[in-house]
């Protein structure tokens, strides 16, 4: 790693309905704590922002027991962490020239507005125009389908990626929840898409472009982006 810190810009959803169902949804704890430590423990500058700003939500489902890692009970114990997340900068209001990488965590709440929000794909934009690096982990890869490369194609096309697979939406039953499948709607767009067994960690780089398969794949995606930081 260089001997300045590196700057980490860590974007997370502001989107807490489950579709048409009356369930919450949000962000997947797992997928912001284990990269966050990934990140300070190796002295970056993390800022944490979301869709709005503000208190983003939380899936329920990655609160429960049995969601828990180390990371997840670390983050939980963690009052500055804790501060920074209920008080998330709108992206917004972020100039995203002085970061270093983007890092997207997941949870299905980035289904609906990843890919929806103009500032988010302005941002990813300009970070593949400057080769700086993009990291997306399971549901939040839906923030690159409108992403275009500086020659109008679409970014994914032509790379190797991976994300949240049909099969695994399918295992969580929510095939038919979800405005459309990752998985189908990347390769698509041309996308080389890349998978390995459910919920197994599954980590793709191209270039700049770093994909991570499914929540076991954050921190393997968060050491990816260390590495290639150099």
């Amino acid at each position: 790693m260089s001997q300045t810190p590196p700057r980490i810009l860590i974007v997370i959803t502001s989107h807490d309905r489950l579709g048409n169902t009356d369930e919450k949804t949000g962000f997947w704890l797992e997928e912001l704590a284990s990269p966050y430590y990934v990140f300070v423990d190796a002295g970056a500058e993390v800022t944490l922002a979301s869709i709005r700003g503000g208190q983003p939500p939380l899936d329920p489902k990655s609160d429960l027991p049995e969601s828990q890692t180390e990371s997840t009970k670390r983050f939980i114990a963690d009052e500055s962490a804790k501060a920074k997340l209920e008080n998330t900068i709108a992206i917004a209001s972020l100039n995203p020239a002085g970061y270093d990488a983007i890092f997207l965590p997941g949870g299905h709440g980035t289904m609906w507005d990843f890919p929806t929000n103009p500032t988010l794909t302005q941002t990813i934009e300009a970070f593949d125009r400057q080769q700086k690096l993009i990291a997306a982990v399971c549901h939040a890869p839906a923030a690159l389908v409108p992403a275009k490369s500086k020659s109008g194609e679409p970014l994914v096309k032509g790379r190797i990626i991976t994300g949240f697979t049909d099969s695994e939406e399918k295992a969580v039953k929510l095939e038919g929840v979800v405005p459309f499948l990752l998985e189908t709607r990347l390769r698509e767009l041309g996308g080389n898409f890349q998978t390995v067994a459910d919920f197994a960690p599954h980590v793709e780089q191209d270039g700049n472009l770093i994909t991570g398969q499914n929540p076991a794949s954050s921190e393997p995606a968060a050491e990816r982006v260390l590495r290639s930081l150099g």
